[in-house]
């Protein structure tokens, strides 16, 4: 099976590639999880909780092809890859990671018994960017701790942990393992680039690009997905512009409004009712007529607004 060449390797931040990546190689996804959170415990194993990946889950939109894993000491851990930032983004990372924390223990088992739900996301975009000090942060893990004195927690139970990839890799956060994995989500067709990568686990899940990427049915499934997030792109963009004409409209609406009150006093039902039909470019050329109307009825007559 001839090996495309690097222009034509799959993006492993296409969250198909993603999964299969590493929710079909146990190993890789152990080295993947110490790489990026070095501050937990280490671990040797993993249990991948969903390694399918159903039909319908390619192309349904507003679904992340996340893997869900358990190491051997019962902590939970779900990692995924994000390429577009939604308007509740964060509570679907939270919601998911709480679910996973309660269904360790069945009815009436000690709380005790608990262990940790780690949430690790890769974000294809930047999320904080409010001051000159979250720009120069790419790494983020948020737990419960006090507003005041966070040094005290009710521990580690919920950890959500966030690497904003372009950022960090801007950023150069110097050698080690989790710079080589950031240069491989980022870089991973540049062939000079990636030929410096010594990170052993860095390397096998490029060579795991490659095989998939010659493989056709991988190839076509990566392209359903992809277009389904195209799709779901489009809709998130025309639902925005709906909004925001919408919002046009209902500004351009009351100002009109005040302007033939306090013109010509109140109106009739026959003038309010063509306002509340017309659109947002008839709204601003009638409201440019105000002034030199003689009536109400004049600025509103021809729905066109000529």
């Amino acid at each position: 099976m001839p090996i495309p060449p690097p222009s034509d390797l799959l993006d492993p931040k296409n969250d198909y590639v993603f999964k299969r990546l590493f929710g079909e190689s146990p190993a890789l996804l152990v080295c993947l999880i110490n790489d990026l959170r070095p501050d937990l415990p280490e671990i040797r194993s993993v249990e991948i909780l969903n390694p399918g990946i159903h039909p319908e889950e390619l192309r349904g939109k507003y679904i992340v092809l996340d893997v869900l894993a358990r190491d051997e000491a019962g902590r939970g851990y779900d990692i995924e890859i994000q390429v577009r930032r939604y308007g509740a983004w964060h509570q679907r990372g939270l919601y998911y990671l709480a679910r996973m924390l309660a269904q360790q223990l069945g009815e009436g088992e000690d709380c005790s018994a608990l262990r940790a739900a780690v949430g690790i996301h890769l974000l294809d975009f930047v999320l904080f960017t409010d001051t000159p000090a979250q720009g120069a942060q790419a790494l983020w893990r948020f737990e419960m701790r006090d507003e005041r004195q966070p040094v005290v927690t009710l521990g580690n139970l919920l950890q959500l942990s966030l690497i904003e990839l372009a950022k960090a890799d801007r950023l150069a956060l110097g050698a080690g393992p989790l710079t080589a994995w950031v240069t491989f989500f980022e870089h991973w067709r540049e062939e000079r680039t990636m030929a410096g990568i010594e990170h052993a686990p860095v390397q096998e899940a490029l060579s795991r690009v490659r095989r998939l990427s010659a493989d056709e049915e991988a190839r076509r499934l990566a392209f359903v997905r992809q277009r389904a997030l195209r799709d779901e792109a489009t809709l998130l963009k025309e639902a925005r512009e709906a909004g925001l004409q919408q919002g046009h409209r209902e500004g351009h609406r009351e100002i009109l409004l005040q302007l033939l009150h306090l013109r010509f006093g109140p109106l009739s039902e026959a003038v309010g009712a063509r306002i509340a039909q017309a659109d947002a470019d008839t709204l601003l050329q009638w409201s440019a007529r105000v002034l030199s109307a003689a009536t109400a009825e004049e600025v509103v007559a021809d729905g066109d607004g000529d």
